[in-house]
């Protein structure tokens, strides 16, 4: 496990963590030989063994380090130490946009235009070197205080000249921003990556994302075959151009996209000139699936008439072969009466055969098809079932939705579009609307089991805020001192709630501005678990007893477990020659 303090290839000293990743944890950490902050990523200590994950990992630093943009967050250096295997990048502050997004709603076309620019013409020098990013979303894009916009993450990029690659041809992407041709298990390309990128500027626009379901498999088939909703309904006076962008980025068949970052780049830098107002909007019809599903149809009727052509030929040749059977019998008939008796004998075995075989199928029960009551009131649902000859159970069971408003039907068991048998009895479960939950009082305890819960646990949002206090020695290092809602207030899946810990880091003051002695810069080393180290320099430019240089410099942030140096002057001796 990384602790504060710990310094990585002796190099760089850890200050804390900033972020954990299915593959990876971050770290903001002092570069000592460059006095920098950077942003150190480490792969996980459970996945450091695999040798899949590490070779998946040393490809991602290979990748985003031979990218140079200023869109695209810069990698520094790439290594290993003691069984870590770490990336170092530059150190970005600012906010992603699912953050913005989260506390605005949704962005003015104008700032949408300008970040998707940023984003094209960044992943534009992705794509001229063939290296894709698998993963667009808005948690991996930042946007700093001047309207800078940085891609992070390029986790998942995989060069497509690399013929090492095939076994990490896998969906790895977030699901709401997932190319249809990675949800049905094919592999990525460029055109992924501008797939994912037109889902972003729908959401950035409208605040929405166009696909959503109550899992992922079903928001990944929505993908793969649901038309993309017009972000023209909802927002009636953007202009056909832009829906246009949207719409060709987001095509199913990969061929009707972009063909690459560079022209999606350059179609959104006329998006709003007046002569293209009046734009016709794209419609594509065919579909990747388009293809296979004529040859599924085509398949199933040749089948048809296979099976027609046979039982043709089947009647046909029994029709000759009883009639060539009762030709014969009928020259070797010796009487009238042992016919009418073989006749009656046989038209009895014939009627007690039908009962045995037709009773079980008359007295068995239909099958029936559950019907979609989704959305429907719970009275409605139970005439429709019972409509359809099922019974329904006298419970009805609650469950929370985001898209299925309160008391209206989410689903049922048996589920929709099952066969049962007629008058099976039917469970509905009716919508009890988004689970809300009530925000305790946290202060006190660690950020990091708290903030695991409710994230896991309750689907919220959180944020961890450091605050200065006057005396860090009152509270324990990440220990919550106050929280944003306070504690009873009801909180839905997605919410935001921000926590605050004590900022014990600090900075170091300048110890050369002659307020402090050496008793106590002592004081502040015993204060901060730093160790001291103290040099004396013969000078004659400055008093005796001045302190003269430090290191870290003023304004460094303090980590326990550093070492301070201080430099102070003393008499310089005079050799006196005889």
């Amino acid at each position: 496990m990384i602790t504060k303090g710990q310094k990585i290839n002796d190099r760089y000293q850890i200050v804390k963590t900033i972020g954990e990743g299915g593959m990876a944890n971050v770290y903001l950490a002092r570069d000592v030989i460059l006095e920098r902050n950077v942003a150190v990523k480490v792969l996980r200590g459970d996945l450091s063994t695999d040798e899949k994950f590490v070779r998946r990992f040393q490809r991602e630093a290979l990748s985003a380090s031979s990218l140079s943009h200023p869109n695209i967050v810069e990698v520094y250096d790439v290594g290993e130490d003691s069984g870590l295997y770490y990336i170092v990048m530059e150190y970005i502050e600012g906010k992603h946009l699912k953050q913005l997004l989260r506390k605005r709603g949704n962005l003015t076309l104008k700032e949408v235009i300008d970040i998707m620019i940023q984003i094209t013409d960044g992943m534009a020098s992705a794509h001229d070197s063939y290296i894709i990013h698998r993963d667009i979303k808005p948690q991996n894009i930042m946007i700093l205080e001047n309207g800078l916009v940085k891609i992070t993450d390029f986790g998942i990029a995989m060069a497509l000249n690399g013929t090492q690659l095939t076994q990490t041809n896998s969906v790895m992407g977030s699901v709401h921003y997932l190319p249809p041709e990675q949800a049905s298990g094919k592999g990525s390309t460029i055109q992924s990556d501008i797939y994912s990128m037109g889902i972003l500027m729908y959401e950035l626009l409208s605040g929405k994302l166009p696909y959503r379901g109550d899992n992922a498999v079903e928001i990944a088939l929505k993908h793969l075959k649901d038309p993309l909703p017009s972000i023209r309904k909802e927002m009636p006076n953007l202009s056909q151009a832009i829906e246009n962008i949207i719409l060709k980025s987001t095509a199913k068949n990969p061929k009707n996209r972009y063909a690459d970052a560079r022209e999606m780049n350059e179609d959104l830098k006329t998006c709003l000139d007046e002569k293209r107002a009046s734009e016709d909007a794209f419609v594509y019809e065919f579909t990747e699936d388009d293809d296979l599903t004529r040859k599924e149809k085509q398949m199933l009727e040749n089948q048809k008439e296979e099976e027609i052509n046979k039982k043709d030929i089947s009647e046909k040749e029994g029709e000759i072969i009883a009639k060539k059977i009762t030709e014969k019998d009928l020259k070797k008939k010796e009487n009238k009466t042992l016919l009418i008796l073989g006749a009656i004998f046989t038209g009895l075995i014939l009627i007690t055969t039908s009962i045995i075989l037709l009773l079980p199928k008359l007295t068995e029960a239909k099958d029936v098809i559950v019907p979609s009551v989704v959305n429907m009131s719970v009275a409605e649902a139970e005439k429709a079932l019972i409509k359809n000859g099922l019974k329904v159970a006298a419970e009805i069971k609650e469950v929370t939705s985001d898209t299925v408003p309160e008391g209206k039907i989410v689903k049922t068991n048996p589920g929709i579009g099952r066969t049962v048998k007629e008058g099976r009895v039917i469970t509905l479960y009716q919508s009890s609307g988004e689970g809300t939950y009530e925000v305790e009082d946290f202060t006190g305890r660690n950020y990091i089991e708290v903030k695991t819960i409710l994230e896991r646990v309750n689907n919220l949002f959180v944020i961890i805020e450091e605050e200065e206090v006057d005396d860090t020695s009152e509270y324990n290092e990440g220990q919550i001192i106050r929280q944003e809602p306070e504690a009873g207030t009801k909180l839905t899946p997605g919410d935001k709630i921000t926590l605050y810990i004590p900022d014990m880091t600090g900075v170091y003051p300048d110890f050369r501005e002659g307020e402090y002695s050496l008793t106590d810069i002592e004081a502040f080393a015993n204060k901060y678990n730093l160790t001291l180290k103290v040099e004396y320099q013969q000078t004659n430019l400055y008093e005796i007893g001045t302190i003269i240089d430090q290191n870290p410099k003023a304004g460094t942030t303090i980590v326990n477990g550093m070492t301070l140096k201080i430099v102070i002057a003393e008499e310089e001796e005079i050799n006196i020659i005889d």
